[in-house]
């Protein structure tokens, strides 16, 4: 099974009875589930109580840790079915708490007046190496084995950094950062399914526009790092499985914590979504 078709099986949810669903994770290694897939699956039970209306917006609260070793409850609740909108909200539950909570809305869909902020230029992603390349790359000058686990990870999304922060030698950065990314295969034109791996990839990468200008890379020991919320509006239709662009810049830090800000691009140059995210910055305490 490939990483994609992995990730693809994870975003076909179990349905339990009406309305409740049934999710995995994969057992990777990882000490908790992957945000991004936490948010994709309760993207995906929203959608599948809602017809004739496309998702538009979502807003979501990371509210505790998630465990690797047990299925998600996905509970949906109708909050409202209109003429042209419909609401949803989400629980995801593990051994009887919420772990991550998910509001929905829907639109029919209709004409109406277009402008938007234009894509920064960028070299082509095939000029630009590849995450993996970079790891491997990175295994020739440290030891450090936080390198083999992260190349043992499954890798359903493809990541090119244009601006790549050197992650054993971090300096402060400002501005913006971008990236090429993409599903690592072909979708089949299942709009909702596109509009999940984008929101799987979102979560990739943006925290870090906050941590890195203050010289860190997501290898430090010096804070404790984690998603608090998430929220993606979606502009238009596009297709996960061609390349996008994601420009990320960070307005503010404060009070332990980063806010985190993400346009996506088609690569002809249109914005087909954004994205916001506070994370959590805390500075760990000498021991």
């Amino acid at each position: 099974m490939s990483n994609l078709a992995g990730l693809l099986e994870r975003l076909d949810l179990e349905l339990l009875d009406r309305d409740l669903f049934r999710g995995f994770s994969p057992h990777d290694g990882r000490p908790r589930i992957f945000g991004g897939l936490v948010a994709a699956q309760s993207l995906i039970a929203a959608c599948r109580t809602v017809e004739g209306r496309v998702a538009h917006s979502l807003h979501g609260y990371f509210l505790r840790e998630g465990d690797t070793s047990v299925p998600v409850i996905y509970h949906v609740d109708r909050i409202r079915d209109g003429r042209s909108f419909a609401t949803r909200r989400v629980v995801a539950k593990q051994h009887g708490e919420a772990i991550f909570n998910l509001s929905v809305s829907f639109q029919a869909p209709e004409e109406g007046l277009e402008h938007q902020t234009d894509m920064p230029e960028a070299p082509p992603p095939e000029t630009v190496p590849t995450n993996v390349e970079r790891l491997r790359a990175y295994k020739d000058r440290s030891d450090n084995p936080a390198l083999d686990f992260l190349l043992m990870l499954d890798r359903p999304i493809e990541r090119r950094e244009v601006d790549h922060v050197d992650l054993l030698d971090p300096k402060p950065r400002a501005g913006i950062q971008r990236t090429w990314f993409r599903a690592a295969g072909t979708l089949d034109d299942d709009p909702v399914i596109h509009q999940a791996v984008l929101a799987y990839a979102s979560d990739y990468g943006l925290l870090e526009a906050s941590f890195t200008q203050h010289g860190h890379s997501f290898l430090t020991d010096k804070l404790i790092i984690a998603s608090l919320d998430h929220a993606i509006w979606f502009h238009q239709a596009c297709r996960a499985d061609e390349w996008m662009l994601y420009v990320t810049d960070s307005p503010r830090t404060a009070g332990g914590r980063g806010l985190n800000l993400g346009r996506i691009y088609s690569s002809d140059g249109a914005l087909v979504a954004s994205v916001a995210q506070e994370g959590l910055m805390r500075k760990r305490k000498p021991r």
